[in-house]
């Protein structure tokens, strides 16, 4: 059997003028490849003769001030009405009327109605406890009935009262009680029995119901407050130590401004903590009341701040607290016009703190951390 063999065919080379072509765009193609890399050699050469700028930043000074420096004790305080208080009646009678939730009852208004008469507010410093009856009966309590029928336009010429402050009832208050009974609708009799008036210190707003008409009159009725809104502060007893009625405070309110404010009362009883918490500290109420009422008239209840003052450093010289500068032997310094000055570091109040230093006065402007 005979062998084949295969043929190959070869490529033919290309002819003189397109071996002509490629040469020249080799050569293109390098002298191409040595302009970018001699322009990327200048660039640079150009970029690291040319001087770089550095940015600066610009250092904010402020001056020294003289001005008083005070620490503060924030408390949190709720406003409202005050703590409610129980009223009862002491008349043995069948209530036929009672006020709504958040009624307000001034000197002269019926409290509620008993056998369908009415129980009226008399203010007062204490309760009736007897009978008002019986020409030239003597007392602080006939005091009481004197002044309130005063007030209310009853009047019976001038009142008779001895040095311990009681009065006596003459003829003439005897007929001012009967021209009030009569106004009322009230048997008119001369005399007011126990349970006829109820006497309060001040008008009050009614802050709940505690029974219904049909229920006996001579018990729990209603709880009170006054009418006036204050500020309630449950405070702990070294917090309420150092307050006393009259101080001045601040208060913050929701929308946060500041209004003037004074302590009203520091209560005398600790109570619970907040919540029951049974390992909490106990607590005292301070009532705190506005200088201006308008301020939180719209205001029925609402969380606020009660600032108090306490230590108080006047006229001294003082920096903001971003002025200081701690140093690594220790110690605070701040940056003056001519370096860095030690100071001693007093008071440290509302982001501003008191320094002496050398050189250091009123008006130099020294560094802040921007």
């Amino acid at each position: 059997m005979q062998a084949t063999t295969e043929v190959i065919p070869l490529v033919p080379d290309p002819p003189p003028r397109r071996r002509t072509w490629v040469k020249w765009l080799a050569g293109l193609l390098v002298v191409a490849a040595l302009g970018a890399g001699a322009a990327v050699m200048v660039l640079r050469h150009r970029a690291a003769g040319e001087p770089v700028v550095e940015e600066t930043t610009a250092v904010e000074t402020v001056p020294l001030e003289r001005r008083d420096l005070s620490t503060t004790r924030k408390l949190d305080g709720s406003i409202g009405f005050g703590p409610p208080r129980p009223l009862a009646g002491h008349t043995a009678a069948t209530v036929t009327w009672l006020p709504a939730v958040g009624a307000t009852i001034k000197r002269g208004k019926q409290l509620f109605r008993a056998d369908d008469k009415p129980v009226t507010l008399f203010y007062g410093s204490m309760p009736l406890y007897r009978p008002i009856a019986g020409k030239n009966l003597t007392g602080r309590d006939v005091r009481i009935i004197a002044d309130n029928l005063r007030a209310l336009g009853y009047g019976f010429g001038p009142p008779a009262v001895d040095d311990d402050g009681a009065s006596v009832l003459t003829d003439r208050l005897i007929a001012a009680i009967k021209r009030w009974q009569d106004d009322l609708g009230l048997p008119v009799t001369g005399t007011i029995a126990v349970g006829d008036v109820e006497v309060l210190a001040g008008a009050v707003r009614v802050d709940a119901i505690a029974a219904q008409p049909g229920s006996p009159a001579n018990a729990p009725l209603m709880s009170v407050t006054s009418t006036r809104k204050v500020i309630t502060v449950s405070a702990e007893l070294n917090d309420a130590a150092a307050l006393d009625r009259g101080d001045a405070v601040t208060v913050t309110l929701p929308d946060d401004r500041t209004v003037k404010a004074r302590i009203l009362s520091v209560g005398r009883t600790l109570a619970a903590a907040d919540g029951g918490v049974a390992d909490g500290p106990p607590k005292l109420t301070v009532s705190v009341t506005v200088d201006d009422p308008k301020t939180i008239a719209k205001l029925d209840s609402a969380n606020v701040a009660v600032n108090v003052a306490g230590k108080t450093a006047k006229d001294v010289l003082a920096a903001p607290i971003e002025a200081l500068i701690a140093l690594t032997e220790g110690g605070y310094a701040v940056q003056g016009p001519n370096g860095l000055v030690a100071v001693e570091t007093g008071m440290f109040a509302d982001g501003w703190v008191q320094i002496s230093g050398a050189g250091l006065a009123e008006g130099v402007d020294v560094v802040v951390a921007s």
